[in-house]
């Protein structure tokens, strides 16, 4: 029995990918509504003092987890590309179960590190000490809804189209919580309750999903023959701790900058730069979406197609997604404020300085986004992990400079990362594809071979 990956696709890569994302944008768009629609309720209840040590609790956990978590997904899709396409769904199988008790040893670490830092640091971000326990149990629970494997098995199949479903469980169950909270009375504790049974609702689904689509890779057998995983995928235990510090590096860019607004500057302006902070990755969702969709098709083309289709594939998604960082900046620059006024109240509209130069900084993510998969699926994974460590000292240097200027010197910081990561990244991912046409960097199917589509 073969797995249920079939569904009506576009013959070209780039018309899949256009697809998964459109599969994606419409689960993701109604996030999206739903999400500013929580996210205004939680403004204008809690207040920007109580809605900044919501947005530091948050925040840890979100670091937490990209600690703990070894991105496993990127390693499901990059090595299980291969099994699907020729249909050994044993091996595929033995991948994402050793990725899957991966997830749970990060979890279990993660548990460990979540002690140290909320009872041992949290003086160090102006949290409230009457939030201490609860910020911790947060933590754990979003340990445990970590979803990587089964999200790699469902985009290793190409199923984006059944991910929304699950995925759409956590926006529109957290504004159901969020209604529920604002008429019972809201608190930090309530809403962090709420939002870690969604998670670890979400993760239980996607685990059944994974199964209902590959009953024949999901099984519990395949937890007792994970050195044979590793066997069989040559490579992988690098490519899991390069993709790893890859993801830890990314944490620290998207989180750090709170924690230092939280610790350095105080509580209000945590909250402050927490709302502008979603506002911003509201607007570049399409970047989350695009990577999601590029790096399962580039890891596909990888194998399945001829060179020229994957260097073109490369070059087109590059400009759609350039084009679409110019829109997020322009809207930005001209509704910020009102955006930010509408959603969190008067004592938000402030935010519009920051706002800028986070969505100059999301704009950089959303153009370099065919980068870090070229260079992943031509065994280059080192080469993005590079990049990203010297994004992470322009950063450094960024906050050393400005967040003296406040929540709004912090937000320039990331968008000085931002650009560091896309002018580095960029040269890497043009010198691969130079050498991938110059024939030294072998993909896909020679050039004289027939490419049919895949039965």
């Amino acid at each position: 029995m073969s797995a249920k990956r079939y569904r009506q696709e576009s013959a070209s890569p780039l018309g899949r990918i256009l697809q998964n994302t459109a599969w994606l944008l419409g689960g993701k768009g109604f996030g999206a509504i739903c999400g500013l629609a929580y996210l205004a309720i939680q403004t204008r209840t809690l207040g920007l003092k109580d809605f900044g040590h919501f947005s530091l609790i948050f925040g840890t956990a979100q670091a937490l987890t990209a600690l703990a978590g070894f991105q496993t997904w990127r390693v499901v899709v990059r090595y299980g590309s291969e099994h699907v396409h020729a249909k050994d769904w044993e091996k595929f199988g033995r991948l994402g179960m050793l990725c899957g008790v991966i997830d749970a040893v990060g979890a279990i670490l993660g548990c460990g590190l979540a002690a140290i830092m909320i009872f041992g640091f949290a003086h160090m971000l102006d949290l409230n000490p009457s939030f201490i326990d609860v910020a911790f149990w947060y933590c754990v629970g979003s340990l445990w809804a970590l979803v990587s494997a089964p999200t790699g098995i469902v985009r290793a199949l190409n199923r984006f189209d059944m991910a929304v479903y699950v995925e759409a469980i956590v926006p529109s169950g957290r504004l159901v919580c969020a209604l529920i909270i604002w008429f019972t009375g809201p608190t930090v504790g309530r809403f962090l309750a709420a939002w870690a049974a969604i998670d670890i609702l979400e993760a239980i689904l996607y685990w059944i999903m994974a199964r209902r689509l590959c009953p024949q890779a999901v099984r519990i057998s395949y937890l007792f023959q994970l050195p044979q995983a590793i066997r069989e995928n040559p490579g992988v235990t690098q490519f899991f701790f390069v993709t790893y510090m890859g993801s830890a590096i990314d944490a620290a860019m998207k989180n750090g900058p709170l924690l230092v607004v939280g610790g350095w500057v105080g509580t209000k302006a945590a909250g402050l730069y927490r709302l502008a902070s979603q506002l911003s990755q509201a607007l570049s969702k399409l970047s989350t979406l695009l990577t999601r969709s590029v790096y399962a098709e580039v890891a596909r083309v990888r194998v399945a197609s001829k060179a020229e289709e994957f260097r073109k594939l490369a070059l087109q998604t590059s400009l759609i997604a350039g084009g679409a960082g110019l829109a997020v900046v322009a809207v930005a620059y001209f509704l910020g404020e009102q955006l930010l006024a509408m959603i969190g109240g008067d004592d938000f509209e402030s935010g519009a300085s920051i706002l800028i130069p986070l969505a100059v900084a999301a704009s950089f993510d959303l153009a370099s986004v065919a980068f870090e998969p070229v260079l992943h699926s031509t065994g280059r994974a080192r080469q993005s992990l590079v990049a990203r460590l010297i994004a992470l000292a322009a950063l450094g240097v960024g906050l050393w400079q400005f967040i003296p200027i406040g929540p709004s010197g912090a937000a320039w910081a990331v968008a000085l990362a931002g650009a560091t990561s896309y002018a580095v990244m960029g040269v890497m991912a043009w010198r691969t594809l130079k050498q991938v046409d110059a024939g030294k960097i072998a993909v896909g199917v020679p050039d004289d071979a027939e490419v049919g589509p895949e039965e």
